[in-house]
């Protein structure tokens, strides 16, 4: 067994992914609070704060450890999460925060897992989504929040996060790690609604959309603090 695989093995044991999860909660909560933050467009999200009014929530995979600051809320927020072993040290992370995960993707647990999704927003609570996840193309939506939108009428809300002191991974999606003492931004984007009987080539309609506005917040997002935006994949480009 080579070094890596040592790590990426003892990574995945229980007890260290705990201890893991711990310290990249903690060190999300140093960033939230040593950060100048600016929110931008937040309106559009105002009712789901207050519980009036669902709403699916979606980001690129690449903004994860970001994701927790967009939910200024008490009410229940539910994130979609891969049950592959990383997903899950992502669900232990985001739990310090009170965010509940489900357990699936296009790939593993798809149908139950939307199921779950349904029962959550149809009980009037927010879920979130990242459309490239787990393992991308990285910023190229696929059709998941569509259709969990067009079953449950709960619009669409796509936002993103970015600060100005970060790293960038070396993963197939350049996830950032934000770190303290940075000037942030939280950008939402136009909701994005879609009927009940949008058929097959609505939906590719609405993915183009959703792709299109995803990127827009997530690059305004980026110029608001300062940094170069992140590029996506070629369109069809495998995960690296």
């Amino acid at each position: 067994m080579t070094a890596r695989e040592f790590i990426k093995h003892t990574g995945r044991r229980p007890g260290v992914q705990r201890a893991l999860a711990s310290v990249a909660a903690r060190h999300i909560g140093l960033v939230k609070t040593t950060t100048r933050w600016q929110t931008v467009n937040g309106d559009v999200a105002a009712q789901a704060w207050a519980g009036d009014a669902p709403v699916i929530v979606a980001f690129w995979h690449n903004r994860l450890m970001l994701m927790p600051y967009c939910w200024p809320s008490a009410q229940p927020f539910h994130m979609l999460i891969s049950s592959h072993p990383d997903g899950q040290l992502i669900a232990q992370t985001v739990a310090h925060f009170g965010i509940e995960t489900i357990a699936g993707s296009s790939r593993r647990g798809g149908s139950e897992a939307l199921r779950s999704l349904v029962r959550k927003i149809k009980a009037g609570e927010s879920v979130g989504i990242t459309p490239d996840g787990p393992r991308g193309p990285r910023m190229r939506a696929r059709d998941g929040a569509l259709v969990l939108a067009r079953l449950t009428g709960a619009p669409i809300l796509p936002a993103a996060a970015a600060v100005s002191r970060r790293a960038t991974l070396r993963t197939w999606d350049r996830l950032v790690v934000p770190l303290p003492f940075s000037r942030g931004a939280m950008v939402w984007g136009t909701p994005i609604v879609i009927p009940r009987d949008a058929n097959d080539a609505d939906l590719e309609m609405y993915r183009r959309t959703l792709e299109r506005e995803l990127t827009r917040v997530t690059d305004a997002a980026d110029a608001a603090v300062g940094v170069a935006p992140t590029p996506a994949a070629e369109a069809g480009h495998a995960a690296a």
